[in-house]
């Protein structure tokens, strides 16, 4: 090879690679102007978890039964069996009538209970005349209206627990959900029955009470990270493969450590910064938090 093509090539090869090199970072600064395009989201790892929902409603302790009993004839008062305020056995007599007809002379308890009022000696009965009345206690009902939007999740044999007025709590489960819902409030009647041997809790107490539903798969996120999207609809935003997905989402509960929700897939990339700055089907870049 002489001199002269070895100068050349000298010169030529790094022209030559000066000019190939060119095409690559022009290629690199196009490719890098195109990132600088996209936005970038903060996102972070969301994996559900089973989670119990609960219902918290205002609810009142009610009576198994509350019964006026009455006179089966006229006649006066001459002895009482109990005073007002004292638990009777079945068929414990209550009012004793001085009148002609021995066999009805005497009024009994029904069933036991709690004597609420009952006549005085002395006062004299007509025929269906009221001698005593007698509020039976055990077991003790729980009543309470859950809303319409939330009676499906509602069904008997579900655990409670009641928070009495008085700081006393009791556990116990759902006996009855009604099918038919109030005219007026659109609310469904549910109790919960409770034992009460010794007539501790008493009728008409304000309680509330929490109804543990069915588990389910939800997560739980900061209350920030949720929108409104074009449609009104209420949701989160996430990112798979580098583009922006909406989802709606049923809020289960709002505790003080965040927001339960579910109706999104179990893992999930959750978008958490910048998912009000974005469109869905956009292409951005991530962050990951």
């Amino acid at each position: 090879m002489t001199k002269n093509i070895r100068i050349s090539l000298y010169i030529l090869v790094p022209i030559l690679l000066w000019m190939i090199s060119g095409f690559f970072v022009s290629d690199a600064k196009e490719i890098e102007g195109v990132k600088n395009k996209l936005f970038t989201v903060g996102t972070l790892q969301s994996n559900a978890v089973k989670y119990q929902p609960t219902i918290k409603l205002k609810a009142t302790s009610q009576s198994e039964a509350r019964v006026n009993v009455r006179a089966k004839t006229s006649g006066e008062v001459v002895k009482i069996g109990s005073k007002q305020g004292e638990f009777v056995q079945k068929d414990s007599i209550l009012c004793s009538l001085g009148i002609v007809e021995l066999n009805r002379t005497e009024v009994k308890a029904p069933f036991e209970g709690f004597i609420e009022q009952i006549v005085k000696p002395g006062n004299f009965l007509e025929r269906g005349q009221v001698c005593a009345t007698i509020i039976q206690l055990n077991p003790i009902i729980f009543s309470a209206e859950v809303p319409e939007f939330n009676i499906n999740k509602v069904e008997t044999g579900q655990n409670v627990t009641i928070k009495l007025i008085t700081g006393e709590i009791i556990e116990g489960k759902l006996t009855f959900v009604s099918k038919s819902a109030s005219p007026s409030t659109r609310t469904f009647k549910v109790e919960s029955q409770i034992q009460n041997k010794k007539g501790m809790i008493r009728d008409g107490i304000t309680t509330e009470m929490i109804i543990k539903t069915n588990q389910v798969n939800a997560h739980k996120i900061s209350p920030s990270i949720l929108l409104l999207n074009d449609n009104g609809k209420i949701g989160v935003r996430s990112v798979e493969n580098n583009k922006v997905i909406f989802h709606n989402v049923t809020i289960l509960e709002d505790s003080e450590s965040g927001l339960w929700i579910s109706g999104i897939p179990n893992n999930i990339e959750l978008i958490v910064q910048g998912q009000g700055f974005v469109e869905d089907g956009q292409e951005v870049l991530i962050n990951r938090l």
